[in-house]
């Protein structure tokens, strides 16, 4: 490392703990309200601190976010609430293609928490090819007119506001006639509907939008932009997923595969097979090479979004939990096959793995792993293509227009 750089880093990392002392001097988190504390780490630059000044940032390298999360986690400050992850994929999309206008309406209040965000991009004739959405937003003066229906919005019976991605010119290549919204989720024309899981929750639902007016005002990148704006949001959302989203860095055996060294302490000696050891041991391994990879990761991490790397660690994260829950449900036995409650029920936080609720909840729940956030499948072809450098797939609707694209 050459001495400008070594000075640079040195800098940066003063200029984060002169701004962590100064929050802490004035702020006692112990003894403020979440939000209150959250509006003050925000006013200091301590949100995001890669981000612009005035902005939730310092705009220093993004590395030194961990700094700030565990001194004020040491000082007694409150994690992030689970129902607040919308946050890490709607702050990027908004600070790299929102307005200044968007920047100091949405940011501080997305992260306080008075305002939380879902998002609306799926629809039932466009998942895995999200380009190919039909929700259509008309141009009305100083506002559009948006039709359509999402679906798999999780939490998005909390939202207060909704990443919105339409079609706006049916006359475009599917790719380039797309915009991207922020819309108000208690807009008169906003239905949302409960999808129940496997597991007994609706924490997943379908959003019917019929007539809804969105102020221009709120539009997220310029007209037609919608796809790349969309990649910041999906960049963000891999990354969350699969690298974590609390406070600083897991600590070893930590997450799912804690489940499975506890159950193996517990279990009776009788029940300790060299088969089972050895199965536990391989996903032990396995979860601290994810660990450690995504720290790495981290560190590398350059100023700015992450790239298409990222959906390694989703992929990676999808299988593994999948993997640690079925073995966890396997060590019970038949206890595994009864007594879980599939009653009805609207979660009020988010739960990705589902394992605070129990080894049958989770269970159930991880089999959405592979799906949210892009489909394992699409995550290969993405490594495939952007990372490996391979032959991309066929797809002979890239250059014609949307409106001739053949749809069932």
């Amino acid at each position: 490392m050459s001495d400008t750089a070594a000075t640079t880093n040195n800098s940066e990392e003063t200029q984060v703990t002169s701004a962590i002392d100064a929050l802490l001097s004035e702020n006692d988190p112990k003894k403020m309200s979440y939000e209150e504390f959250r509006g003050a780490q925000f006013d200091h630059g301590l949100a995001w601190v890669y981000f612009d000044e005035g902005n939730g940032g310092l705009g220093v390298n993004p590395v030194l976010q961990r700094q700030v999360e565990v001194r004020l986690r040491d000082a007694g400050a409150s994690p992030m609430k689970p129902a607040m992850f919308f946050m890490h994929l709607a702050a990027p999309t908004i600070h790299t293609h929102g307005s200044e206008e968007s920047k100091d309406r949405f940011l501080r209040p997305m992260f306080t928490g008075e305002e939380r965000w879902c998002q609306l991009f799926s629809e039932p004739g466009a998942g895995s090819d999200f380009a190919g959405l039909a929700t259509r937003a008309i141009e009305d003066g100083d506002s559009w007119i948006v039709n359509g229906q999402k679906v798999w919005n999780t939490m998005a019976h909390l939202g207060d506001w909704g990443m919105l991605v339409t079609r706006t010119d049916p006359d475009m290549p599917k790719h380039r006639g797309m915009t991207y919204f922020a819309v108000d989720m208690k807009s008169p024309g906003v239905d949302v509907q409960p999808l129940r899981q496997i597991t007994g929750e609706a924490e997943f639902n379908e959003v019917f939008l019929t007539d809804v007016q969105i102020p221009d005002s709120n539009r997220i990148g310029d007209v037609g932009d919608g796809w790349r704006v969309s990649l910041t949001t999906l960049m963000n959302e891999r990354n969350a997923i699969g690298a974590g989203s609390g406070g600083g860095p897991p600590k070893a055996g930590s997450g799912p595969v804690a489940i499975l060294t506890k159950m193996w302490r517990d279990s009776p000696e009788s029940m300790r097979t060299s088969v089972t050891r050895d199965r536990i041991m391989r996903l032990y391994v396995r979860s601290e090479a994810q660990r450690l990879t995504n720290i790495r990761a981290g560190q590398n991490r350059r100023k700015g979004n992450p790239g298409p790397e990222m959906s390694i660690a989703k992929l990676a994260f999808a299988e593994l939990n999948q993997d640690l829950l079925t073995a966890a449900v396997d060590m019970m036995g038949m206890a595994g096959q009864v007594d879980y409650d599939y009653t009805f029920r609207r979660p009020e936080d988010l739960s990705v793995d589902g394992s605070e609720n129990g080894v049958q909840h989770g269970f159930l729940r991880v089999r959405a792993n592979s799906i949210e956030g892009g489909t394992s499948e699409i995550m290969r072809n993405i490594l495939g293509e952007q990372v490996l450098g391979l032959p991309g797939e066929p797809r002979i609707d890239k250059d014609i227009p949307w409106i001739e694209v053949p749809r069932s």
